[in-house]
């Protein structure tokens, strides 16, 4: 037998042992070994706290390895080149997934979060909780609502219950939501635990977890994963809950879960086994299968319904790509394209994205200076 295949038998060989210890072949899961605000050693006890606590994922910390921790599985490297290595573990399969501080998701890309209710002991998804899965507030809450069924799919909930948290356009989304589900879209709607009922959430709705999925704006569902996950600790660590969630877009292949620079040990392991569930449950596959059954639908003429008509943009061509690597902060996300715009006029080449604590827009370095300046004359800083 060549050494080939005496390695390709010995993999088959370990697969199988290893279904037969944990019933099932253990995911792959990139981790950030550095950024945490309580240390490395955090970060490092949220991985061995998951293979203690969960029998589906394998976290592999992307990093110097961890004093204490020697026994965890790395992929090592410097820490300045930790954010490019994950994404090139993920890109190439060296990992399944991966759970992050940040990541630079490009707009259209958003996370499904998941949080540990108080008042029934329940979990609930928040849709979404970082990154934007579109400019315009309707259709982004729209988008979010079927990339919370579809994670919801991928954890195992066939039917999960879908509520619209009581926030600017909710009304509009959910009649959006009920056309789609007129016209064959399967969606299963929740109701309030009020006594008057309905779809649209109030705050005592998300205490209780009176849904499986609560659909919101991002930012307000960022907000709300911070607030649940360290409403015990005073603010500063989060002790609960499965962090911000896997990603979600039309096209994205990719599982990248996010957690803060605030996530304690328990949230760390509980985004780990978060996030090789849904890689096992084949997330991006449900996204494109959601997508497709709410286009059939009609998802396109709702999205049309929600999009505000506005005067028409002036056309700007993008100049010649070049490579990016300076990130602008501070700019609202529904004003990140036109900002875009102002500096290509101006021969700037730039790309709007979107990072965890907002949208950036990526540009060469030699022109960041010059970039300020226009955007702040444009009213945009």
């Amino acid at each position: 037998m060549s050494d080939a295949m005496k390695k390709l038998v010995g993999e088959v060989l370990n697969d199988i042992i290893e279904t037969a210890k944990t019933g099932g072949k253990k995911i792959r899961v990139g981790l950030m070994a550095s950024g945490s605000e309580h240390g490395a050693e955090e970060i490092a006890k949220g991985a061995r706290l998951a293979l203690q606590n969960s029998n589906n994922v394998t976290p592999v910390l992307i990093g110097p390895k961890v004093a204490g921790y020697e026994d965890l599985e790395y992929i090592e490297c410097a820490e300045c080149d930790i954010p490019s290595r994950l994404e090139e573990a993920v890109k190439s399969g060296e990992v399944s997934g991966a759970v992050a501080m940040h990541f630079p998701f490009p707009l259209g890309v958003t996370t499904i979060g998941r949080v540990f209710t108080p008042g029934r002991g329940r979990p609930m998804i928040l849709a979404s909780t970082t990154g934007t899965s579109s400019t315009v507030r309707g259709e982004a809450m729209l988008r979010n609502a079927i990339y919370g069924i579809a994670t919801a799919k991928a954890l195992g909930i066939t039917n999960p219950t879908v509520g619209i948290l009581n926030v600017d356009t909710a009304q509009p989304v959910f009649r959006a939501l009920t056309h789609l589900k007129e016209h064959g879209y399967d969606i299963t709607f929740g109701s309030s635990v009020r006594a008057d009922g309905g779809s649209v959430l109030r705050g005592n709705d998300i205490l209780t977890g009176a849904v499986d999925i609560c659909v919101t704006d991002t930012l307000t569902g960022n907000v709300l994963v911070k607030m649940f996950s360290s409403f015990t600790t005073g603010g500063s660590y989060e002790a609960n809950g499965w962090g911000y969630g896997p990603s979600c877009g039309e096209g994205w292949k990719n599982v990248v879960s996010i957690v803060s620079r605030a996530s304690g040990a328990p949230v760390i392991a509980n985004a780990l086994s978060f996030t090789a569930s849904v890689v096992a449950g084949n997330l991006p596959e449900k996204v494109a299968e959601e997508l497709k059954a709410a286009r059939k639908a009609g998802l396109d003429e709702e999205i049309e319904a929600l999009t505000p008509k506005a005067a028409q943009v002036e056309e700007v061509k993008a100049p010649p790509a070049e490579p990016t690597d300076d990130e602008l902060h501070g700019i609202d996300v529904l004003e990140i394209d036109n900002a875009v715009r102002v500096l290509w006029k101006e021969g700037i080449y730039a790309e709007s994205a979107m990072g965890c604590t907002g949208p950036v827009i990526k540009m060469p370095a030699r022109h960041m200076d010059k970039a300020r300046e226009l955007l702040k004359a444009n009213g945009y800083l």
